[in-house]
């Protein structure tokens, strides 16, 4: 299946959380909200304003975002976790 957003949404693959092994107890990494990492999947090709002028999204497919905890609406698709959410309400992208 394939996932392709709207406007300016992005479609964000999202990367496990850290967890913590003890013996076979997995131990979830609850402590504290945090922003979360993953990888641009899809992007919407953007939208226009309120005067009439075209905004192309800016994110690139392949490009590693930060964007907050309870940020955007989760899904999981074929056994894989994604997150589709505005451009705007990303908080980084991550260059090497």
């Amino acid at each position: 299946m394939k996932i392709k957003p709207l406007h300016n949404h992005i479609v964000i693959k999202q990367q496990d959380e850290t967890e913590t092994m003890y013996g076979n107890i997995v131990v979830p990494d609850m402590g504290k909200e945090k922003p979360l990492m993953g990888e641009v999947v899809a992007v919407g090709p953007g939208i226009y304003t309120i005067t009439g002028t075209w905004l192309e999204t800016k994110v690139q497919v392949g490009e590693v975002v930060v964007f907050p905890a309870f940020g955007g609406t989760k899904m999981t698709i074929e056994g894989e976790g994604y997150v589709v959410m505005k451009e705007q309400d990303l908080l980084a992208i991550l260059e090497k």
